[in-house]
């Protein structure tokens, strides 16, 4: 039998060898894609859980700063809680309680001034009251109201005479702060929005007066 190669055999192998090549390079440019989609994975998911353990780090320290006495808090107790539709003449400025008017102050973000017995009574229901200076920095502002759409039961306003930047009040208590950043903020708000001094616990802060 004649063992001579034909043109035909050789254009075949040669055929062969370049569908091989092809295969292999198909293979390592398919090995090349997935090792860098695996390191494009993992370079969104290695900060993506570095942020989410961050804010859970976060998180539990404020909890637990609001689990501790938190520095500055004024508290007054035996506060009166009789519906008025007089004046009223409060102590502290602004009030944290005491008697107020049967309309409540809807909660949310005001940029005027909202009336004194309408937000204690607010407060009554488990309200916090952030009072803000108003020539406070707009970037500050942004960031109360911001905090208003989190907290269904947070009150903003502004207030003329204020010895701080901000003052927070929940019923009973009060606490001048620096500022929107002032550590003691998130503590406060974690520890009385509807906390344990809450008069009326679960009572509405909206369908009252106000946006």
């Amino acid at each position: 039998m004649s063992t001579k190669r034909t043109a035909k055999d050789e254009r075949r192998e040669r055929i062969a060898e370049l569908q091989a090549r092809q295969q292999r390079a198909e293979r390592r440019r398919t090995w090349l894609i997935l090792g860098i989609s695996g390191l494009v994975a993992l370079a969104l998911v290695v900060p993506t859980a570095l942020v989410l353990t961050g804010e859970q780090r976060r998180q539990d320290e404020v909890a637990a700063a609001a689990e501790a006495p938190i520095e500055g808090v004024t508290e007054v107790t035996d506060l009166s809680a009789t519906h008025v539709t007089t004046p009223v003449d409060y102590e502290q400025t602004p009030p944290l309680g005491g008697d107020h008017h049967p309309t409540w102050q809807n909660c949310g973000f005001y940029s005027e001034p909202v009336v004194d017995v309408h937000a204690v009574h607010s407060l009554e229901h488990g309200a916090v009251w952030i009072t803000y200076d108003p020539e406070l920095d707009d970037s500050q502002v942004a960031e109360l109201r911001a905090l208003t759409e989190r907290h269904p039961y947070l009150l903003v306003s502004p207030y003329d005479g204020l010895e701080a930047p901000l003052v927070a009040s929940a019923w009973g208590l009060q606490l001048p702060l620096e500022g929107v950043d002032d550590e003691r903020l998130e503590p406060f708000l974690v520890k009385y929005l509807q906390g344990p001094q809450t008069p009326e616990p679960g009572a509405a802060c909206s369908g009252g007066m106000g946006a």
